[in-house]
């Protein structure tokens, strides 16, 4: 008797082992099933209003010409060691228009909040509610993707320079660090302030001042000691560096040193992995305060 319960014991938890196996898979099968339903709802929204999506693509299209025809006629040793501005130009457009699409990323949730759609979501039996934040940030990361696809092709146009398959990877890496990053600030935001026009207000004030405090537009040797001091700890900086690093060279140069002029010098590896870091520190932070939020 004794023998035959022992044996039924071990039979009922090796039973019960493919159950919890099961379990598990199902309930990361609802989190990608909520985190997938989410994202086609934002790309619903972003196809009913395309206007947003070519407001990303014409803005920094508008500054590479305008801005790069301005020093067109400028010598090519001014501003740049044996570039054009051109070439100068297009990775910090890059940058910055993946920049500014992930700052706008909030403004979804935070129209819903207004709409009231967000209280629905949030009493709804949600597996984790970290899904509205990891859709958010798969549906920037695909908006981004898309714009900065078509800033590169443009730029390639006007420029006349190649890249290789390899660089372009790396690339696109920097620019989904740095959307992720900018994107999870943006997404917190969308929960703390109050509403839309705080938002934009932040956005606008945001915008312009992370643009001249890096090197975007000019190298650290045409700005004053304090700028170069603030586009130092800029991240955009280190992410714009980097792809410029990669422009140049037409094959993968990881371990070229990046803005050698500071104290803090670089390889573009080291600098993705910077980038990865803040990425990641974001992200938790962000989760972490819309988790406190949302209880």
């Amino acid at each position: 008797m004794i023998d035959t319960t022992k044996d039924t014991g071990k039979s009922s938890r090796t039973e019960l082992r493919p159950k919890k196996i099961i379990k598990h898979e199902m309930h990361l099968k609802t989190i990608w099933q909520e985190v997938f339903s989410l994202t086609k709802r934002y790309c619903i929204q972003c196809q009913r209003r395309p206007s947003s999506l070519l407001s990303g693509v014409l803005q920094p299209l508008l500054w590479l010409i305008l801005f790069g025809a301005l020093f067109q006629n400028a010598p090519v040793n001014l501003l740049t060691e044996n570039r054009t501005y051109y070439q100068f130009l297009s990775p910090g457009i890059i940058v910055f228009s993946s920049f500014t699409g992930a700052m706008n990323s909030g403004l979804p949730i935070m129209f819903d909040r207004e709409f009231g759609f967000l209280n629905r979501l949030l009493v709804a039996p949600l597996k984790s509610r970290d899904s509205l934040l990891i859709s958010s940030i798969i549906f920037i990361l695909i908006v981004t993707m898309l714009q900065t696809t078509i800033i590169m092709t443009s730029s390639f146009l006007i420029s006349k320079n190649t890249l290789s398959i390899f660089n372009t990877i790396a690339i696109l890496i920097i620019i989904s660090l740095i959307t992720l990053a900018i994107g999870s600030a943006s997404i917190c935001l969308a929960f703390i302030l109050p509403g839309h026009i705080e938002f934009l207000a932040i956005i606008l004030v945001a915008n312009l001042p992370t643009l001249f405090s890096s090197t975007a537009l000019a190298p650290l040797s045409f700005m004053p000691y304090w700028l170069q001091a603030i586009a130092s700890i800029n991240p955009l900086t280190y992410a714009i560096e980097s792809i410029r690093c990669l422009y140049v060279n037409s094959h993968l140069e990881l371990q070229e040193n990046i803005l050698k002029s500071t104290s803090l010098s670089l390889n573009v590896q080291e600098s993705i992995y910077l980038l990865s870091i803040v990425s990641i520190i974001c992200f938790v932070i962000v989760k972490n305060i819309i988790s406190y939020k949302c209880d």
